[in-house]
C-alpha cells in the first residue's frame, strides 16, 4: 500500500480485544510494507556493521604495505558506503509509508465507527479521549508500526554480527557474543517504572485536553456568569500536573538512554583491553583488533533500535487501547442482511413507548438525559458498553439493531439535541441523502427560517442576493442559537425518513417562533411517523397523542389537554410546578400566562 493509494478501499476489521491485539493487528495488515522496509533496513545496518571489515582490511594492508590488498578494501568501503545510502534512502520512505498508512488506517476506522454511531459515541466516551485517540493517539501507533520492521532489522544484525564476529576473531567474538545480548536486556527492568509514568502522563494530558474542550465549547456561558478565571485556574493546574509528569516521565527514559550508553562503553573498553593484550602476545593482527573494535563500536546503531522499540511499545500501547475501547463500540444486535425498509409502529420494549404510524407522538421525560438516552435508543442505539446490552426498539416488529446501518437510518433519523451545523454554502447544508419528496424550500418554510434567508441573501456575494449560496461558517457561528437550531431542523426535514425524532427541536427559540414550527412541522409531516421529545405546550398541543416517560417507563398516554387535566406529574413538568393548576379548557395555548413565554431567543 502506497501513500498515493490511499484511502483504503476497506480498512478491515480490528481485532480490539485489547491494545496489543490491536497493535498486532495493524503490524499483520501492514506485511508487505513491513518486509519492505525490513529488507532496506537490513541492507542498511549490516552495511555499516561491516564497515570495520573494511577498514580492518585497509589497516593490515597499510601495515603488510600491499597494494593490492589496500585496493581490494577501498572497493569494499566503496561498495558497503553505496548499500548504506541506498538502504538508508529506501528504508526511510517505507517507513514513512508504513507509519503515514497504519495512521490512515486507523482514521479510517474511527471515521467509520463515529459514522455507525453518530451522536452516540460521545455519550458513550467522552469528547476530549476521542479527540486525543483521533490526533495524537494515532501518530503514536503509526510509530510503532514504523519501528516494528527497524526493531526486527536490528535484532538480525545484531545476530549476524555475534556470528560473524566468532567465525572471525574467536577469541574476541565469544567476548561480543556474550555481551550484546545483555545490552539488549539491560533496560528491561527499567521499562515498567517508566511505561507507568509514561502512561500518568498520557492520563494527565487527556483529562487536560478534555477540560480544554468543555471549557471552549461552553465559553459563551463561562462569560455570562464571570466563571473564565476559575476555569482558566483548573486549566493551569491541570497543565503543571502535565507538566511534572512529563518531567518524571522523562527522567525515567533518560536513566534507560544513559544504560545504552554506559554498558555498551564498559562492553568496548573491555574489548580493546583483552584484544590489546591479545595483539601484543601475537595471536590477533592489528587488523583483526582493528575490525573487532569497530564492529562493537558500531553496535550501538542497532542496540538504539531496542530502546527506540520499547519507547514506541511504551507510548502506543496506551494510545492503541483507547483506540481499540472507541473502535469496541458498536451497534448491538446481529445484523440482518434485507434490502427492505420496515414499517409501522415504533416500539420500545424498554420504556413501553408507543408511537403508532403517521401520527405526531410528543414524548415527555422530566429527565433532559432520560430523554436523550431515549433518543438514542429509537435511533436503533440501545445502551449497552459494559453491560447488558438492552433491548432494540422494534419498527414494524423488526429490531432497528438488526438492520444494516444505511436501512436502519433511512427508517428512523434523530436530530440530537445539539445538531452540527458544518461549514458550507446553504445549498450544500440541504443537499443530504433524502426520499425527494421534500423540496428544500418547503422544509425551510415549516421550520421558520425566512430571518436566516433574509440574513444570508444580505451576507451574499452575488448581486442577486441568493441565500442559497451564501457560506455557512464553521458550526454555523455567524448565526444565532435558534437559527442553528431552525437550520438543523429544516435539515431534517428535508431528508423525510420513514420516522423522524426529534429532541428538543425549539429550545432555543422564542414562543411565537415555535408555535409557527410547531404548526409547520405538523403540516410537513402530515401522514408521517414523528416522535418528538419535548415539554413545551406549543409542541405538545399539536401532537396527535402525548406519552409521559416517568423513571424509565411510559405511565401515561393521551392528549396534552388530558393529561394536563388529570396528570399530576405530567402536570408538573408542563408547567414547571409542583403544584400547579391544570388551565380551563377554554384557554388558548398560546396564552400570555403560558410559561412557554419565558423561553427566549439565544442571542449569537
Amino acid at each position: 500500500m502506497q501513500i498515493r493509494h490511499l484511502p483504503y478501499a476497506d480498512p478491515g476489521e480490528p481485532d480490539v480485544r485489547s491494545g496489543a491485539r490491536f497493535l498486532l493487528w495493524l503490524g499483520r495488515e501492514q506485511w508487505a510494507g513491513q518486509l519492505a522496509a525490513l529488507c532496506w533496513a537490513l541492507l542498511m545496518q549490516l552495511g555499516i556493521a561491516a564497515l570495520p571489515l573494511g577498514v580492518g582490511l585497509a589497516v593490515q594492508a597499510v601495515v603488510d604495505r600491499s597494494g593490492g590488498d589496500l585496493a581490494v578494501a577501498g572497493v569494499v568501503l566503496t561498495l558497503l558506503g553505496v548499500a548504506i545510502a541506498v538502504g538508508d534512502m529506501l528504508l526511510h520512505r517505507a517507513a514513512v509509508t508504513n507509519w503515514i498508512t497504519a495512521a490512515a488506517r486507523v482514521q479510517q476506522l474511527l471515521a467509520r465507527r463515529t459514522a455507525e454511531l453518530g451522536a452516540v459515541l460521545t455519550r458513550r466516551v467522552a469528547a476530549g479521549e476521542v479527540m486525543a485517540v483521533s490526533t495524537g493517539d494515532v501518530e503514536r501507533i503509526g510509530w510503532f508500526v514504523e519501528v516494528l520492521s527497524r526493531f526486527a532489522a536490528a535484532v538480525l544484525t545484531l545476530l549476524a554480527v555475534c556470528v560473524g564476529l566468532v567465525l572471525y576473531q574467536p577469541e574476541l567474538g565469544v567476548v561480543v557474543a556474550l555481551g550484546v545480548p545483555v545490552l539488549a536486556v539491560a533496560a528491561l527492568p527499567l521499562l515498567p517504572r517508566a511505561t507507568r509514568r509514561a502512561d500518568v502522563q498520557r492520563e494527565k494530558a487527556g483529562r487536560a485536553t478534555e477540560l480544554a474542550s468543555d471549557t471552549v465549547a461552553g465559553l459563551r456561558v463561562l462569560r455570562g456568569i464571570g466563571g473564565e478565571e476559575l476555569f482558566l485556574t483548573r486549566y493551569r493546574e491541570a497543565s503543571q500536573e502535565v507538566r511534572a509528569a512529563a518531567v518524571r516521565s522523562a527522567r525515567s527514559w533518560a536513566l534507560i538512554a544513559a544504560v545504552q550508553v554506559v554498558l555498551p562503553g564498559l562492553l568496548l573498553i573491555g574489548v580493546v583491553a583483552y584484544g590489546a593484550k591479545l595483539a601484543f602476545d601475537g595471536r590477533i593482527s592489528v587488523g583483526e583488533l582493528v575490525t573487532v573494535y569497530g564492529a562493537v563500536m558500531l553496535t550501538q546503531h542497532p542496540l538504539r533500535g531496542f530502546e527506540e522499540m520499547a519507547m514506541a511499545y511504551s507510548f502506543s500501547r496506551p494510545s492503541a487501547k483507547r483506540a481499540a475501547r472507541v473502535l469496541a463500540l458498536s451497534r448491538t444486535g446481529p445484523v440482518a442482511g434485507t434490502d427492505e425498509v420496515p414499517r409501522g409502529d415504533l416500539y420500545d420494549p424498554v420504556t413501553g413507548l408507543l408511537a403508532p404510524e403517521g401520527c405526531l407522538t410528543a414524548v415527555v421525560c422530566g429527565d433532559p438525559d432520560a430523554a436523550g438516552r431515549l433518543a438514542d435508543r429509537l435511533g436503533g442505539h440501545p445502551a449497552g458498553a459494559g453491560a447488558e446490552p438492552e433491548t432494540s426498539v422494534l419498527l414494524g416488529g423488526v429490531p432497528l439493531d438488526a438492520l444494516p446501518l444505511e436501512r436502519a437510518r433511512t427508517a428512523v433519523l434523530v436530530q440530537d439535541k445539539d445538531p452540527v451545523l458544518l461549514s458550507g454554502t446553504l445549498r450544500e447544508l440541504l443537499d443530504v441523502p433524502s426520499s425527494g419528496a421534500v423540496n428544500p424550500r418547503d422544509a425551510l418554510a415549516a421550520a421558520e427560517c425566512g430571518d436566516v434567508l433574509d440574513a444570508l441573501a444580505q451576507a451574499s456575494p452575488d448581486p442577486g442576493g441568493d441565500p442559497m449560496g451564501t457560506r455557512i461558517t464553521e458550526r454555523a457561528r455567524s448565526l444565532s442559537g435558534g437559527q442553528r437550531q431552525r437550520l438543523a431542523l429544516a435539515r431534517s426535514l428535508v431528508t423525510d425518513p420513514g420516522v423522524l425524532v426529534l429532541d428538543e427541536p425549539t429550545s432555543a427559540v422564542d414562543s411565537h417562533t415555535e408555535a409557527r414550527v410547531a404548526a409547520g412541522v405538523r403540516r410537513l409531516r402530515e401522514g408521517r411517523t414523528t416522535v418528538v421529545l419535548a415539554s413545551s405546550p406549543l409542541l405538545l398541543d399539536v401532537a396527535d397523542r402525548v406519552v409521559l416517560v416517568h423513571e424509565g417507563k411510559a405511565v401515561a398516554v393521551g392528549t396534552h389537554r388530558e393529561l394536563l387535566r388529570d396528570e399530576p406529574r405530567y402536570r408538573a413538568v408542563v408547567s414547571r410546578e409542583a403544584e400547579a393548576s391544570p388551565p380551563e379548557p377554554s384557554a388558548s395555548p398560546a396564552s400570555p400566562a403560558s410559561p412557554e413565554f419565558a423561553d427566549i431567543e439565544e442571542s449569537a
